[in-house]
């Protein structure tokens, strides 16, 4: 009887939401297209699903201090830019200017804080900053990306596709450090209740910055991971990205207030996200009307954890 309450408990239902969307999806695939349940298969299907993990975790960060980052996906752009040309032909100078992006996300985060201003606002401004950056650095479609970025994003794991790998990797390093730390605790309190978090003594700046630069060096880590899988880059490669990211937040169980964010939610919730598109194809559904299918997704499963939170009520 008590496990039997303890799976229709609206807490566990809700933890387990992103989970399920995610079996169901892939159930269908499979469903659908059979073949899909193979090695090759799932690599197949869920090749970019890193990157988009790395720019949702990105986003986790800044909707965890109860801002909205609306520049993610030209920062990813940005960055795959530079990883394509300054860091292959001159490794030292890229890795600077790398840096000196991660560097200007933790001033954003400053900037946010110290003028009291609107972060949809701000970050909606940057994102044509990075953009006209990323033009400026490559004006075309072209570069090269480091061979030892394309030799890691295409590794043949055993067993387990690499991506999967890495998504599980990337979800239980972001949890460790965010969910089980004591720093971790602080840095979610200056999203849940920010007073309390300055009385006890900690400056709410210092945590933006990190929690900023925390999502800038997760963007880095994205742009370059994107150019390992397509070999060059594009200003505009990661444009949907911003879209991805917000949506595999809250796919995953996170909320745009309270600091309530699941680093293991983000993560599936950017897997079913990948397994979207695949699911779409082999439907026959056209390209023009993904985004809105996609769309029309991330509204159910809202729905079912609004009904959710109706039984927490």
């Amino acid at each position: 009887m008590s496990l039997i309450n303890r799976v229709v408990n609206p807490k566990f239902l809700r933890s387990a939401l992103p989970a399920a969307s995610f079996v169901i999806l892939l159930t269908a695939i499979f469903y659908l297209q059979p073949r899909a349940m193979s090695y090759f298969g799932l690599n197949l299907m869920l090749q970019y699903a890193v990157p988009i993990a790395l720019a949702t975790i990105a986003q986790m960060f800044i909707l965890t201090v109860n801002d909205l980052d609306l520049s993610i996906g030209p920062f990813v752009g940005l960055t795959a830019s530079i990883g394509a040309t300054l860091l292959a032909d001159d490794p030292a100078l890229g890795v600077l200017a790398l840096v000196a992006c991660i560097a200007a996300y933790g001033a954003l985060g400053a900037l946010v804080h110290w003028r009291n201003l609107p972060s949809i606002v701000v970050t909606l401004g940057m994102s044509f900053v990075w953009l006209g950056i990323a033009v400026l650095i490559l004006p075309t479609p072209g570069g090269t990306a480091p061979a030892w970025i394309k030799a890691l994003m295409g590794l043949k794991t055993p067993w387990v596709p690499f991506p999967i790998i890495a998504a599980a990797v990337i979800a239980v390093v972001v949890h460790i450090v965010l969910m089980r730390s004591s720093y971790g605790a602080t840095l979610r309190g200056a999203g849940g209740n920010p007073r309390a978090i300055e009385r006890a003594g900690w400056s709410l700046l210092k945590i933006k910055i990190v929690m900023y630069s925390a999502a800038g060096f997760f963007g880095v880590l994205a742009g370059l991971s994107l150019i390992g899988l397509t070999s060059a880059a594009d200003a505009h490669i990661a444009d949907r990205y911003t879209l991805y990211s917000i949506a595999g937040v809250i796919l995953g169980g996170g909320e745009f207030v309270g600091g309530r964010v699941s680093p293991a939610g983000a993560v599936i919730g950017a897997l079913t996200l990948t397994l979207t598109g695949s699911f779409l194809i082999f439907l026959k559904i056209s390209p023009d009307w993904q985004i809105g299918a996609q769309g029309a997704i991330l509204i159910i499963v809202l729905a079912l954890r609004a009904l959710i939170k109706r039984r927490e009520a």
